[in-house]
């Protein structure tokens, strides 16, 4: 049993809560600035649905890559020299972008996106379990649920900000036509947003440097008996609930971003709003603003609710209002899509604590593969385009996510069948 906090050491864990916490708002702006982008590049670079979602591949595939590394890293390393590398890496995948755009080379795009994906990566395998074990385990749900909203905030303001940097001028500008100028115009915005991203991250970084004692002080202290590197790797894929865990991982989040990669296209489509891309981009920000209401709210209603039967509901509700997009056009089409961020708003934090409460594995290890499940990101939205350039319909695109959100439903009902801390069989080893 832990031990009563003395005020110094929740004052200091309270500091370190609110660091880290930073840290959500960073990857939620840096992730949700790929929707803009999906539009940009599709014009200046002429592609299909499905050849600019490959930045939406690229970003997440760097999870599936580079998370369990990640895990045995933030074994080795800690928590505050963790966050400083994962921030570091970030910059230099942003300063990778204009030398992209000069060579006018979208492969370069896609590898900039690989390695500031693979920063945040990093950053998430120390972040998460981080905030989960600040405080006492009564309140975990309801820290990563408040953490969690400031990623909403920053996955708010990053697609306005973004819409407004990436889809004005140049090719987007009133009655232009593709040309050298244009694209070249076009291409300088791209660079602008990606260097004023880089910038951000290293002003975090600085940040996180000058608290990393606080951030120390606060963090729970190394088990020796836990293993670390490859074997931490290995305990986490010898338990069942984190192998779970991170399917419904792998789900949710390739659900949440096929939707949101589509909505930019999907709002300015004649059969929906009929809006210029611009403004539909900037509509895009109610999609993770709705995430970001429903974090506050969630973090009130998981300290009376349990986190398992709110997930349960939420799931079934974002299924039935993709599955009215599906069916519908117009307003009501639109404004059901942008309502499924509202209910998507405590899934992550929710699957991701109910997890670490279950997973015999220790939670950097069970974190890094709960963190692999993210890939889900690079692999349903790349399967959401093939269904729309295959049909010619986007609405049809919106049959992913609802097969994403009903199998999360049987997730939550398992969870609802458990209780946290109840022992499990491990998976046995294949030798």
């Amino acid at each position: 049993m832990s031990q009563p906090q003395s005020g110094t050491t929740a004052r200091g864990t309270g500091l370190a809560f609110a660091y880290v916490t930073s840290l959500f708002f960073a990857w939620g702006f840096a992730t949700s600035l790929i929707d803009p982008l999906i539009a940009a590049v599709r014009r200046v670079f002429d592609l299909s649905y499905t050849e600019s979602f490959l930045t939406t591949f690229s970003w997440f595939i760097a999870y599936g890559v580079a998370s369990l590394p990640a895990a045995a890293a933030v074994s080795r390393l800690g928590y505050s020299r963790g966050i400083i590398a994962a921030l570091l890496t970030m910059v230099l995948g942003c300063l990778i972008v204009p030398v992209a755009t000069f060579l006018d080379f979208y492969p370069g795009i896609l590898l900039a996106l690989f390695v500031i994906a693979s920063g945040v990566t990093l950053l998430q395998v120390a972040a998460n379990p981080l905030v989960a074990e600040l405080g006492t385990k009564k309140s975990s749900h309801f820290r990563l649920v408040f953490s969690q909203a400031f990623n909403s905030l920053g996955a708010t303001v990053g697609p306005w900000l973004g819409a407004h940097v990436l889809l004005t001028g140049g090719v987007f500008a009133a009655g232009a036509v593709v040309t050298v100028a244009t694209r070249g115009e076009s291409l300088r915005s791209i660079d602008i947003a990606f260097l004023g991203m880089g910038a951000f991250f290293a002003l975090i970084a600085a940040f996180i440097f000058s608290a990393r004692k606080q951030i120390n002080a606060a963090a729970p202290a190394h088990d020796a008996a836990e293993p670390v590197g490859a074997a931490a790797i290995l305990s986490a894929l010898r338990s069942r609930w984190a192998l779970f865990g991170a399917l419904a991982i792998f789900i949710y989040v390739g659900s949440e971003v096929a939707i949101g990669n589509m909505l930019t296209n999907f709002l300015s489509g004649p059969a929906v709003l009929n809006i210029p891309v611009e403004a539909a981009g900037k509509m895009v920000a109610l999609y993770w603003g709705g995430a970001m209401v429903g974090r506050f709210v969630g973090s009130w209603l998981l300290t009376k609710v349990r986190a398992s039967l709110l997930l349960t509901l939420c799931t079934v509700v974002a299924a039935s209002l993709c599955l009215i997009v599906t069916q519908t056009g117009g307003v009501t089409a639109a404004y059901a899509a942008l309502a499924v961020g509202f209910f998507n708003s405590i899934m992550f934090p929710s699957i991701f604590t109910l997890t670490l409460e279950r997973s015999t594995a220790p939670a950097a290890s069970t974190s890094g593969l709960l963190v692999f499940g993210i890939i889900g990101g690079a692999i349903l939205p790349l399967l959401a385009a093939q269904v729309v350039d295959r049909s010619g319909d986007i609405h049809l695109g919106f049959f992913v996510p609802v097969a994403g959100y009903l199998l999360l439903t049987v997730f939550a009902v398992a969870c609802l069948r458990t209780r946290g801390g109840e022992p499990e069989e491990p998976v046995a080893s294949p030798h």
